[in-house]
């Protein structure tokens, strides 16, 4: 008697995101136009994505110092507005492929410092949007966590205090980051102004992620190693319980994942490309035959 195939099923919500696929529209165009476009970092967080694109002849560099082409890209994560100035006064084109909502986060800091308030930005302090939202900050006081009680170490204490979130942040754990904000600061004198800046499609698949993951017996997260929005995929999906793993390529699929499971669900971050999620889910639904093929 054959063993029972394995029922590969897709999230509804996954892969590119609206933002990523405008961005890598945006700097293809730029690299078949200019011949030589240099991105200040990753236009997507996606080395696969990042590989195609030197195709058409857009690499990455770390900073301004190291370009040596005539047109500089600034990423879908966005940067502060110095950088595309300053590489403006050094005489290079510049390409813009920042997402619109990122876009929002920056609106929203710039408004929350012209009005007075000490900055807060739930999000990674490395992560490349953060790093650039925060330089629409100006002069005013600011600080990048996940972690709320940074704010108690803040001297003197500000009396106004302006949230918002990096736009691939869980929608629960910002919930969370301001409730204990709020309990804390309620016996102070203070005024504090929330900002959701999460972006539509980052909650569409966290929520279709987890719904999935209550319905299968293994779950599998397509995306690169360093997306922030395919890692929290990832930990959602492992937090209700399920086997979780986290790929990058259809090569790291495992069939012994696959063994003994009725329902495998799928999903994907906002910067993993089609063919790449096309690509792991022959690979699964190979490693699902090959299982129903086997005597039991």
């Amino acid at each position: 008697m054959a063993n029972r195939r394995p029922e590969i099923i897709l999230a509804e919500e996954r892969g590119f995101c609206f933002g990523v696929r405008r961005a890598l529209e945006v700097i293809e165009a730029a690299g078949r136009k200019y011949g030589r476009v240099q991105s200040l970092g990753g236009v997507v967080h996606n080395l696969q994505v990042v590989k195609r694109l030197e195709e058409v002849g857009v690499t990455v560099v770390k900073s301004l110092d190291e370009v040596d082409a005539p047109v500089v890209a600034i990423t879908a994560h966005g940067a502060g507005p110095n950088i595309p100035a300053e590489a403006r006064a050094r005489g290079y084109e510049v390409v813009d492929t920042t997402c619109p909502l990122v876009t929002k986060v920056h609106q929203a800091v710039k408004k929350l410092a012209d009005d007075g308030f000490f900055i807060v930005i739930f999000g990674e302090p490395n992560h490349p949007e953060v790093r650039g939202a925060l330089g629409w900050a100006g002069n005013a006081r600011t600080l990048a966590t996940l972690d709320w009680e940074e704010l108690k170490k803040i001297k003197p204490l500000p009396h106004k205090i302006g949230i918002v979130s990096q736009t691939t942040q869980p929608v629960s754990l910002f919930s969370q980051f301001v409730k204990a904000i709020m309990d804390w600061a309620f016996p102070r004198p203070l005024e504090i102004r929330v900002i959701n800046t999460i972006c539509d499609p980052t909650i569409k698949r966290q929520r279709d992620a987890v719904e999935l993951a209550r319905q299968v017996d293994l779950m599998v997260v397509i995306g690169g190693r360093h997306s922030a929005n395919t890692r929290h995929l990832a930990e959602m999906c492992a937090a209700e319980g399920v086997e979780t793993h986290h790929i990058e390529v259809p090569e790291e699929v495992d069939p012994a994942w696959l063994r003994g499971r009725s329902k495998v669900g799928v999903t994907a971050g906002a910067s993993t490309p089609d063919w790449i999620i096309e690509a792991v889910v022959r690979r699964l639904e190979e490693v699902a035959d090959q299982i129903a093929a086997e005597g039991g």
